[in-house]
């Protein structure tokens, strides 16, 4: 584990995957519909399907992240056209549950590091569905916690891993990449990327399956910490 040094300033986050349970909140999506389509996979071989079906949607041309959950739910049914079972994926995402260490970690980083930021795959509207689920009020402090930046796919046009995501980010927080740790589950869509560009980086290794979150892109490029949840980063940055 690489130790940080004192020039960190902000730390941002992916947001479904690291801060919101993209798993859980799927499988509570499809569930419903299993009885009348048994062959939806389940467990693994759902997420990896989705991961499969996302990467493709997502490349360019820019299309909205409403729309890649329909192309997603279309190629799970096996629908196409306008039909309302492919709108109940995106719709769903609002519910999609915070991690349970989410909104305590969140309050303990911003006591060290002050500003908090969000680099998301995802439209402005459905992340602000989300928005409340980071910073719910705990047992310690009944504040609602709101995020200082927010940097969206819709805003930049484009989806991670592309490098423009994070200028944008850089851009918003007015930082180098250097005084940014940026900590995620993927190291496909971030950690590679960021480290990149420069960024200090930690991946939060939620999925014992990485397969699940996109493989690597380059073996070379490590995380400057490697942590299972975001309360083992509080502790190993002493928040």
């Amino acid at each position: 584990m690489k130790k940080l040094g004192s020039e960190i300033r902000a730390v941002s986050f992916d947001c479904y995957g690291t801060l919101i349970d993209w798993q859980a909140g799927i499988e509570a999506a499809v569930a419903p519909l299993r009885a009348g389509m048994p062959s939806i996979p389940e467990g693994p071989s759902l997420f990896e399907r989705f991961a499969a079906l996302e990467r493709e949607a997502e490349k360019p041309p820019y299309t909205p992240y409403k729309d890649v959950l329909r192309e997603f739910a279309a190629g799970l049914l096996g629908v196409s056209g306008p039909c309302d079972l492919l709108d109940a994926l995106w719709r769903s995402l609002g519910e999609w549950p915070a991690f349970p260490d989410t909104p305590g970690s969140l309050r303990r980083l911003r006591s060290r590091f002050g500003t908090l930021a969000v680099l998301s795959n995802v439209d402005d509207d459905l992340f602000a569905a989300s928005h409340a689920r980071l910073g719910a009020p705990t047992a310690s402090d009944s504040t609602p916690l709101r995020l200082d930046v927010v940097v969206t796919a819709q805003q930049v046009r484009c989806y991670k891993p592309a490098e423009a995501n994070f200028q944008a980010l850089l851009d918003a927080l007015r930082m180098p990449p250097h005084q940014v740790l940026h900590v995620a589950e993927s190291r496909y869509h971030d950690i590679e990327p960021a480290s990149r560009l420069g960024f200090r980086t930690a991946w939060v290794q939620r999925q014992r399956d990485a397969s699940a979150s996109g493989p690597g892109t380059i073996a070379s490029v490590e995380p400057d910490l490697h942590v299972q949840s975001l309360a083992e980063l509080c502790d190993a940055l002493g928040c």
